[in-house]
């Protein structure tokens, strides 16, 4: 249901929530859990009253922390890796980019059947704006779902690839800088306490010393690192991650790692003392976002350069006391190259478009909303078909766009038909957190992580 006024979702809510006039108290779980947090889910997604979906948030994410599930930032988790006192693992980065309340779930309940602790979900900077996702609606989002599947403790939202657009940065410096700074204050106050700073996009490979060519990357990095400290909330440390090569382009050497970071905190000391740096590393190793598709829609074989990210998480560890570095554009390589990523210490790898595949691609998928999907690609977005993209091609490369514009119709599938898909998918996600050697890591986040509730005010409507 989608209350569509607050004297609706105030009934909907009797006897199952209760409010003080501050904060929110769960009064029957059960009932919160089997249908009041879908009607709420769905409200703040879809109602056409502002005033009932700022309600239905607040009530989301105040009732989720009423029963322990509360946003963290896995900063003080990343300081253990990085002093080693803890490894083995690789934390997995997950990009929802439809469906989310329902794909969040089937990532929880693989979670939980494999007893895993550090799952991010994230979002970029670009999917927020072809999604329609808002940071808040993301988190209300995961946080539902972590109330539905029955999900206790932490739970960790990420800002992805939170990019300077080099091109606009060339017109507009301060323009642009200023749009990246207001979707970090945005996100922040959505409860996202981990954020990756992308400026990887500034690096001039025609300078001619290396740290020419990063300057740019590790000045505005620093600039936008002391932004969030001055944001954080009380208690609480965001995770920062800075990148030195821009996915798919050339691989990164150390090198450019010790420059890039050397650079970094000599501008970050400029700042204040206090400021506290990045907690891992972006870097490049050969793979493409999304990957590279074929001339027939499939894609082409990626090959990662292990040794170069395993030496890298190494240096980032023993020079800066970094968790390691993170692996981008991940999820098409194949099966048999996941298990490699904690063998090589690298820290945290990043998984998308493998789940929007799953999604097109899945037998129960609507053939008929799949093909109204493509039309509507090859209509309004035909300004971004290469020449020589086929027809297959060039809808694996925009089919993501269409999470946006049939939002409406995604979120409403037939049951039946979302739980075949969202079956395959946690499927996927639980032979990842196998191969990520993250099962059994749920005391990881006991020992390492302590969550911070930060308040939140309540909307006016609610009081009273």
């Amino acid at each position: 249901m989608i209350y569509e006024n607050m004297d609706q979702l105030k009934s909907g809510c009797e006897f199952i929530l209760a409010n003080d006039g501050k904060d929110v108290r769960v009064l029957n779980e059960s009932r919160f859990r089997e249908k009041l947090i879908d009607d709420l889910i769905y409200t703040t997604v879809f109602s056409p009253d502002p005033e009932t979906s700022q309600a239905a948030r607040f009530l989301i994410r105040r009732g989720a922390a009423s029963l322990g599930i509360i946003s963290a930032s896995i900063q003080s988790l990343y300081e253990a890796m990085g002093q080693k006192e803890i490894s083995g693992f690789t934390v997995p980065a997950i990009n929802i980019r439809g469906i989310t309340y329902h794909v969040a779930q089937a990532v929880f309940r693989a979670a939980i059947k494999g007893n895993v602790g550090p799952v991010l979900f994230e979002i970029a900077r670009s999917e927020i704006g072809y999604t329609n996702q808002r940071p808040l609606e993301y988190t209300c989002a995961v946080t539902a779902a972590a109330v539905k599947s029955g999900w206790r403790g932490p739970i960790f939202l990420q800002g992805d690839h939170f990019q300077i657009n080099a091109k606009k940065f060339a017109a507009d410096a301060k323009k642009e800088t200023s749009a990246v700074k207001d979707l970090i204050r945005e996100a922040i106050a959505s409860g996202f306490y981990n954020i990756d700073i992308d400026t990887s996009t500034l690096v001039d490979l025609s300078q001619p010393t290396v740290k020419d060519q990063q300057r740019n990357n590790f000045t505005l990095a620093a600039q936008l690192t002391a932004l969030i400290r001055d944001l954080e909330p009380e208690g609480i440390t965001v995770s920062v991650g800075g990148e030195i090569g821009e996915v798919g382009g050339k691989n990164s050497t150390v090198n450019e790692l010790q420059v890039f970071m050397d650079g970094y905190l000599e501008e970050l000391k400029k700042r204040g003392e206090a400021f506290k740096g990045i907690s891992k590393i972006s870097v490049q190793t050969g793979t493409t976002h999304g990957g590279v598709p074929l001339a027939d829609g499939s894609v082409a074989k990626v090959k990662i350069d292990f040794d170069v990210l395993e030496k890298l998480s190494e240096n980032a560890r023993e020079q800066y006391g970094l968790s390691g570095a993170v692996q981008h554009g991940a999820s098409t390589l194949p099966n048999e190259a996941f298990d490699r990523f904690p063998a090589t210490g690298t820290a945290e790898i990043h998984l998308a478009t493998g789940f929007q595949n799953i999604i097109y691609d899945s037998k129960g998928f609507p053939a008929e909303l799949r093909a109204r999907i493509y039309d509507y690609l090859r209509a309004e977005m035909s300004n971004e078909r290469k020449e020589k993209d086929t027809q297959e091609q060039f809808i694996y490369k925009t089919r993501k766009k269409g999470f946006g514009p049939f939002k409406m119709e995604l979120w409403h599938l037939p049951m039946d038909v979302r739980d075949e898909i969202c079956a395959e998918l946690e499927k996927q996600f639980a032979f990842l957190f196998d191969k990520l050697k993250v099962n059994g890591t749920k005391a990881v986040l006991d020992q390492f992580i302590k969550p911070v509730d930060v308040p939140q005010k309540m909307p006016t409507a609610l009081k009273g």
